[in-house]
């Protein structure tokens, strides 16, 4: 009868034993691998995001959630407050470096990128976020159509959709070099979704850049490299006008975004979890195109 018991006490050890390893690994695997560890880890990656000099801005909020997931974060504007936001980030213990440059002068932008190479040896990811208000350029012409003058159409063409071809033009070698990468057009719903008067100009710029991106996704999608827009709403930044304000009251959030929601999207877009997505408009406008009616809402419901 002891022997018997003796054998049962055994197994029971042995198995409890057994089971308080598999639980102890178990735990540990889920704390470790899918608590601790970030959803999205830009470890190694070497990221360039144009049109960052604005503080509040998403190109700026881009490269902060970038860098604190890991990356090294080269951040373009066409002037010297870029290094204000490179002390900000360095503040905050992220590898990050500003540079000044007109990315409508081409030369310039071999440069940026060449630079870049010969330091990192690479580009992982790239965000055109630069466009529609530059400083030192001049503003968006808000002419009819009938009255728009040549110098306003070219200005509109070269700065929203003549930037994002320079720099990917010269990023796009690289990546297909090394058979990865991931590149970001921060469009807008104006032009390829939407559109409204006197901004034919921009709309024509903005939708031309899907059309582009489409191209070369097809182009590079066998390379493991991807190429998405993102195009915001209505979103509360330093350019953004009262009207624009008003704007986004009116829509189903009842609010403007953020820099920071846009930048969100941007960030999983570059990311290795995208991997299977290229040639898309992602659109981050708080329901507002889905939408009919975008009167007050006193008058509709």
């Amino acid at each position: 009868m002891f022997i018997h018991n003796s054998h049962y006490i055994f197994y029971l050890l042995r198995f409890l034993t057994k089971l308080y390893f598999r639980v102890k690994y178990t735990y540990q695997y889920i704390l470790k691998e899918k608590f601790m560890n970030p959803f999205i880890t830009f470890e190694n990656k070497i990221c360039l995001v144009t049109g960052a000099g604005s503080e509040n801005g998403i190109g700026f909020n881009t490269a902060r959630i970038l860098g604190e997931l890991g990356a090294k974060v080269y951040m373009v504007s066409t002037t010297d407050r870029i290094f204000k936001r490179e002390a900000e980030l360095r503040n905050l213990g992220i590898d990050a470096k500003g540079c000044v440059a007109d990315l409508m002068d081409r030369e310039q932008v071999k440069a940026l990128v060449s630079d870049i190479i010969t330091a990192d040896g690479r580009i992982d990811a790239l965000v055109n976020n630069a466009g529609m208000v530059q400083t030192g350029v001049a503003e968006e012409d808000f002419t009819s159509f009938a009255e728009l003058s040549y110098e306003s159409w070219d200005n509109d063409i070269a700065r929203n959709l003549n930037i994002p071809f320079n720099v990917t033009r010269q990023v796009l070698p690289h990546v297909i070099k090394n058979r990865y990468g991931r590149i970001v057009n921060t469009s807008s719903v104006t032009g390829p979704v939407v559109s409204n008067p006197c901004e034919a100009s921009y709309s024509a710029a903005k939708s031309a850049v899907t059309g582009m991106s489409r191209s070369i996704a097809i182009e590079t999608a066998n390379d493991n490299i991807s190429i998405n827009n993102v195009l915001p709403g209505w979103i509360q930044t330093s350019s953004q006008t009262e009207a624009e304000y008003q704007g986004g009251l009116n829509t189903p959030a009842g609010r403007s975004g953020t820099a920071e929601e846009v930048a969100n999207m941007i960030v999983f877009l570059c990311s290795d979890k995208a991997s299977y997505i290229t040639g898309q408009d992602f659109i981050v406008d708080g329901g507002n195109t889905i939408q009919e009616y975008k009167g007050s809402s006193e008058y509709y419901y």
